[in-house]
């Protein structure tokens, strides 16, 4: 299924009792579930209850496709289904929960690998949230959706203050009364903010995290990705709360290009 998608996202689990697990999506520009222009169908030729399986699939879905943002714009066509055939007997149901986040997750991933444009795919860890992990997420979409973030890191620019600067105005707008003193933020697994202040230590360490966005950057057109690395950023607030992870991806020259001219 594919329109604007550069390649097929196709994900697939074999369980030890040889019960599978097959997923498929198609999606690469409106993505910012709910809603999106996203489609997501999950194949499986195990036994197993419906209301198990929507149980395992809502849950699935808030870690996963719920979890990405490309764009931050919505359309009418976002579904995620999964089908059971009920051809073999299922031995673990722990283990089938597990599959089934392994390929929900590697889909959404896809996603945004192949989002309109993508040169860089953006995780952010977030931990110790004051709030629900709906509102997590709600924060780090809001990161990665940021147009500033975007380009900076499509530039494998490691602008510090446009990470934070994005953090502080979500958390000023919807959470005012929460303290962020004792939060942290990494980039690339380095400390770069922390104790309230910038941890600046020079050019190298500027070359260290501008090396880091290189080693994740994606050709824009490419048929198929090259591999599968993130630009990774890490926000710990410190305190007992919420932790989610959210993908997001740059904005580049190329996605301008396509959305451009999309209807000719």
């Amino acid at each position: 299924i594919m329109t604007t998608d550069r390649y097929p996202k196709l994900r697939s689990k074999t369980l030890s009792d040889g019960t599978r697990i097959v997923g498929v999506a198609k999606g690469a520009g409106m993505i910012e579930p709910n809603m999106a222009t996203m489609l997501g169908y999950i194949m499986t030729d195990a036994t197993i209850e419906k209301s198990k399986l929507q149980g395992m699939l809502s849950e699935a879905c808030n870690q996963s496709f719920n979890s990405i943002s490309i764009d931050g714009d919505e359309s009418t066509s976002d579904t995620v289904v999964a089908i059971a055939s009920g051809l073999k007997p299922l031995s673990s149901e722990d283990e089938f929960k597990t599959a089934l986040f392994e390929v929900t997750q590697g889909l959404s991933a896809d996603l945004v690998r192949n989002g309109e444009g993508t040169g860089h795919v953006i995780r952010v860890c977030i931990k110790n949230f004051p709030g629900s992990e709906y509102d997590a997420r709600r924060m780090g979409r809001h990161l990665v959706n940021s147009p500033l973030v975007k380009c900076a890191i499509s530039g494998n620019d490691p602008n510090t203050g446009r990470i934070a600067g994005a953090i502080g105005s979500f958390m000023g707008k919807f959470f005012p009364n929460e303290s962020v003193d004792d939060m942290s933020l990494t980039l690339g697994g380095r400390i770069i903010f922390n104790n309230g202040k910038f941890v600046l230590e020079g050019d190298a360490v500027e070359k260290e995290l501008s090396g880091h966005m290189a080693d994740a950057q994606l050709g824009e057109t490419d048929d198929f990705p090259k591999h599968q690395n993130f630009v990774e950023i890490g926000i710990d607030f410190g305190n007992s709360g919420s932790d989610v992870t959210v993908l997001g991806s740059d904005l580049t020259k190329e996605y301008v290009s396509v959305n451009a001219d999309y209807r000719s």
